[in-house]
């Protein structure tokens, strides 16, 4: 059995952005046949929607485009108005499965260029910008009832920082892949014995992260790059989500779709693990998928002409995907032409 790295720098992560006082909350015995799951993906960087999703039924879209239209491939058809871009196979069938549902020219009330201050928006949930001390998600778990099948006050965030959308009064399990593998299959036992016997407050921790890494399993230690990170964050999330015991809502970050040059390159890369990532729920054992849905979301758009440098600068219109087996999909809005 392979093993991931568990270093004191990993185990205060996996503790610090949470705030837990048990392992993977239990559900409570609700009735009821749906087990729904929820997971928000924030796409940090600001992601260009028109070549994620280009309107090539556009009659200016190519000549306001140029090499970004002309060298991005052919993209999947969606539509006599919409295409996907090619990287992106999985969310395709997904969409014509009618699982999927692409939301053009969405955007938060935040119309500045800040990046930073466009996350607080998207991610608070509030008009303006500041307000960091909760987000959209965290309060949505402190609204959810005993009665309910997602567990009161328990999210899961995925990565080395709680995002700011599941911050806030409600406890989350962390969990982040490591690509590294454990070098000595003893080193955890050992460090637990010397947390128990020094500081029993993280020896709390350093059990519940022990115990959250076996069930994310070997997830992360051939990843190579940021697509291959995106999926191993993706095939955590999705096997803690998907036990009976798990937590039911979850967020995850993922840094590098800032385009300001080489789009082209870049994008082809951050979709392709982007899809895979969906992919990796999609698949994941069990019943699961039927029941979940996955919001994928970014702080701003970009300029709608490409600039000196093969990329695109700030701008305020993007695209919001949302997929899962419990979406009624297949219409791209705005056009609602499937």
């Amino acid at each position: 059995m392979t093993h991931t790295l568990l270093s004191r720098r990993r185990l205060l992560q996996l503790g610090t952005g949470t705030a837990f006082a048990g392992f993977i909350p239990r559900l409570s015995s609700a009735a009821g046949t749906r087990d729904p799951r929820f997971m928000t993906i924030v796409l940090r960087g600001a992601l260009d929607g028109l070549t994620a999703v280009p309107p090539v039924g556009d009659p200016a879209y190519n000549h306001l485009r140029g090499d970004l239209a002309h060298k991005v491939g052919t993209p999947v058809p969606l539509s006599d108005m919409f295409g996907l871009h090619p990287a992106m196979p999985n969310l395709a069938r997904q969409y014509r499965a009618g699982q999927a549902l692409i939301v053009h020219a969405s955007a938060s009330p935040y119309r500045d260029r800040s990046h930073f201050d466009g996350q607080d928006v998207l991610e608070s949930g509030q008009p303006g910008p500041g307000h960091k001390d909760s987000g959209w998600l965290n309060r949505l778990l402190l609204t959810q009832g005993s009665g309910q099948k997602i567990v009161p006050d328990r999210g899961l965030a995925i990565g080395a920082i709680t995002p700011l959308i599941l911050r806030g009064q409600a406890d989350c399990l962390g969990w982040t892949p490591s690509t590294q593998p454990l070098r000595d299959d003893a080193l955890p036992g050992r460090v637990m014995a010397l947390y128990k016997a020094s500081d029993p407050k993280l020896a709390d921790i350093c059990a519940t992260a022990l115990r959250s890494q076996a069930i994310a399993g070997a997830a992360g230690d051939n990843a190579k790059g940021k697509a291959d990170l995106m999926v191993a964050m993706a095939q955590g999330a999705a096997r803690m989500m998907a036990r009976d015991d798990g937590p039911r809502i979850g967020a995850m970050a993922i840094e590098g779709w800032d385009t300001h040059s080489s789009e082209i390159s870049i994008l082809e890369k951050q979709l392709s693990g982007l899809d895979r990532a969906l992919a990796t729920f999609e698949q994941t054992p069990g019943p699961v998928w039927n029941d979940t849905a996955i919001l994928v979301i970014t702080e701003f758009g970009r300029t709608a002409a490409i600039n000196g440098t093969n990329g695109t600068d700030h701008g305020t219109g993007t695209v919001a995907f949302l997929t899962g087996g419990a979406v009624k999909g297949g219409g791209s809005s705005p056009t609602g032409q499937g």
